[in-house]
C-alpha cells in the first residue's frame, strides 16, 4: 500500500515546531519577519489552539531580545488580586501572606519580553495598570511607593474579539490601540487544510522519536480522514490526536482505526450530506486532485502538501487514475 512519509516542513524562516506553507501563514511569517527586530508591541488573535504563543516566541528568539528572558503570563489563571501581584510583585506587608518583597513578572522579564495569553480577561482595573505600563515603562510593586524603570516588550494574545469588546466597553480603546500596534491574525486550521499533511507529519516525528516507536508513516486513508475533520481545537488537538495514535498504535504505519473515533464519525457525517457514503477510492482521488489544484499542478509542491514524496504521489495518481498536468483535467 502507498504511504505518506515524513517530510520536512517547506518553512525554513522560522522555528521548526511552525509549520505551514498556506498562503495565509506564509504572510504571517513576513510580518514575524517584519516586526520581530523592532520594539512594538504586537497583538496576535486567533482561536484556541491555533498557536499563538509560538508565533510570540518566534517574534522573540528572531529579535535583538532573543537572548533575554521570555516570561509568559496567562492573564486567565489567576484572580485579579493574584494576578496583579504576579505582574508588578509586591512588598513585604502589602497583604497577608507577604512576608518577603517579591518582584514581578514584568521585573523578571527586564530586557526581554512578556507574553500577555489571553490579555481579553483583564478587568477594568487591570486594563488601566496596564496601560500605565505600556506608557510610562515602569512598574510599582503592589504596596509599594518606588516605581522600577523597565525595558520590556509586550506581546498580547487572545482568543476574543478585542475590537467588539471595546465597542461593548468592555475593553479600554487607548489599551487597544497601545496593544495592536502590529496585530496578526492566525487562522483556524479548518482555512488552511492544505498544511494538515505536513502539521500531522511532523507531530508524527516528533512523538514516534519520543516514545521510541517503529511507525513510519500515515496511511493515504488515515490522512484523509485529518485532513477532512473540522479540528475544533485547531493545531494543538491535532497534535494531541497523533500523540494518542503513536502511542496507541501496534501498527507500523498508522490507520484510521489508530485515530480518535470521532474522525470517522465525521466522515460519515459529511458523507452522509452529500449521498451514499464515499467509497476510499473517491476520498483519496478527491483529495490529491484538490491538493494538485491548489499547487497550480506542481508536482513537488502537491507532494509537500500531502507530506509525501513525489514517487509516492505518482504511484498514488497511477492507482487511483488520477491526472497530474492541468491539460489533463476532465
Amino acid at each position: 500500500m502507498s504511504e505518506v512519509r515524513f517530510m520536512e516542513p517547506a518553512n525554513t524562516a522560522m522555528p521548526p515546531s511552525i509549520v505551514g506553507t498556506a498562503p495565509q501563514m506564509l504572510e504571517i511569517y513576513e510580518t514575524v519577519r517584519r516586526v520581530a527586530p523592532t520594539r512594538s508591541t504586537v497583538l496576535i488573535q486567533g482561536e484556541t489552539g491555533t498557536g499563538k504563543e509560538l508565533i510570540a516566541r518566534a517574534l522573540h528568539a528572531a529579535s535583538p531580545r532573543g537572548s533575554r528572558p521570555f516570561v509568559t503570563v496567562d492573564c486567565s489563571a489567576l484572580a485579579e488580586s493574584l494576578l496583579e501581584s504576579e505582574l508588578f510583585g509586591h512588598v513585604r506587608g502589602a497583604f497577608t501572606g507577604a512576608v518577603t518583597d517579591k518582584r514581578g513578572l514584568f521585573e523578571a522579564a527586564h530586557g526581554g519580553t512578556c507574553f500577555l495569553d489571553e490579555v481579553g480577561e483583564f478587568s477594568p482595573c487591570m486594563q488601566a495598570k496596564l496601560l500605565r505600563v505600556l506608557q510610562e515603562h515602569e512598574v510599582k510593586r503592589v504596596g509599594g511607593t518606588e516605581s522600577f524603570k523597565m525595558d520590556v516588550r509586550v506581546i498580547a494574545a487572545t482568543n476574543r474579539d478585542l475590537g467588539a469588546l471595546v465597542a461593548d466597553g468592555k475593553f479600554r480603546e487607548d489599551l487597544f490601540y497601545r496593544l495592536s500596534v502590529v496585530t496578526i491574525v492566525l487562522p483556524p486550521l479548518r482555512e488552511r487544510r492544505q498544511d494538515i499533511p505536513l502539521l500531522a507529519t511532523h507531530f508524527l516525528k516528533t512523538y514516534v522519536a519520543a516514545n521510541d516507536k517503529p511507525v513510519a508513516a500515515i496511511s493515504p486513508e488515515a490522512m484523509a480522514w485529518l485532513v477532512g475533520y473540522g479540528w475544533p481545537g485547531n493545531v494543538r488537538e491535532l497534535e494531541h490526536a497523533i500523540e494518542r495514535a503513536v502511542a496507541l498504535t501496534t501498527n507500523s504505519v498508522l490507520r484510521p482505526d489508530d485515530l480518535p473515533p470521532k474522525l470517522g464519525r465525521a466522515a460519515g457525517r459529511e458523507g452522509a450530506v452529500a449521498g451514499p457514503p464515499l467509497s476510499l477510492r473517491e476520498v483519496v482521488t478527491r483529495h490529491v486532485r484538490r491538493v494538485l489544484k491548489d499547487a497550480r499542478w506542481n508536482k513537488k509542491l502537491a507532494a509537500q502538501l500531502l507530506g509525501i514524496h513525489r514517487r509516492t504521489l505518482y504511484r498514488l495518481t497511477k492507482r487511483y487514475g488520477i491526472p497530474l498536468g492541468e491539460g489533463e483535467r476532465e
